[in-house]
């Protein structure tokens, strides 16, 4: 079974279709409840054997609820920490920004993976894999996003801590850094930062949710069994290690 957050839409709709597709039980954990249970009618109608739940991740209760559902279904194999606030979430230069805006990303992007994986963690079974969804913004330092950045920032050095703590019990953890992604959750993004990444991406299209699912598919596979703690960007070259 594999659990997808934030699964309503756009990318975590992308990746739970295709862990369905591989062949998993699907959890969508979604905040908005009309939107994820079509998300999992929708992944029904095409084959997955596919759940919903509301789970809003910055609420501690609700995410212990979504444990509780997890857990009545069998053993936890994948954890993909996808929820994210992002919707018309910059413009303003880090002074500007005020602390209910920047406590309030940070609870959703931030605090949300731990919160959830600290929950699920006890039932996966003798192996695992968690995925956590980073952005490339916190590899490029994306001006007037400082604390969309901060909390991506905090999400690639929570993921290096788990998969040091989680190694043991044949869990991996690892994060994918998406560019900027044509999807719901960025309609509301400036002209100015989807001209940014046109002009310097080394593959010259716009990204879609489709290029991040293959893998992430991987990195719930047996195959990535030896591959843990890493951040892999997948934003067509415009950041390159």
């Amino acid at each position: 079974m594999v659990v997808v957050t934030g699964a309503g839409r756009g990318l975590g709709l992308a990746m739970a279709r295709r862990a369905g597709a591989d062949g998993f039980r699907v959890v969508v954990a979604e905040v908005d409840a009309e939107r994820g249970a079509a998300a999992a009618k929708a992944l029904r109608t095409e084959g997955s054997d596919a759940h919903f739940v509301r789970c809003d991740v910055a609420d501690p209760a609700s995410v212990e609820e979504l444990a509780a559902f997890v857990g009545g279904l069998g053993p936890l194999y994948g954890l993909v920490n996808n929820a994210a606030l992002a919707n018309g979430v910059g413009g303003k230069e880090f002074q500007d920004i005020d602390v209910e805006a920047w406590d309030r990303l940070m609870a959703v992007n931030a605090r949300g993976p731990w919160l959830v994986a600290k929950a699920l963690y006890p039932l996966f079974g003798p192996v695992g894999r968690i995925v956590n969804i980073a952005s490339d913004a916190a590899l490029y330092g994306s001006p007037r996003l400082a604390h969309y950045i901060a909390s991506k920032g905090a999400v690639i050095a929570l993921t290096r801590a788990m998969a040091r703590e989680a190694g043991g019990r044949g869990i991996t953890v690892n994060a994918l850094a998406p560019g900027l992604t044509e999807c719901e959750a960025t309609e509301t993004v400036p002209a100015e930062r989807h001209g940014l990444y046109a002009a310097h991406r080394a593959v010259p299209r716009a990204q879609q949710p489709d290029d991040l699912v293959g893998l992430a598919s991987f990195l719930l596979c047996e195959e990535s069994r030896y591959l843990t703690g890493q951040v892999i960007a997948v934003n067509g070259g415009f950041t390159m290690n």
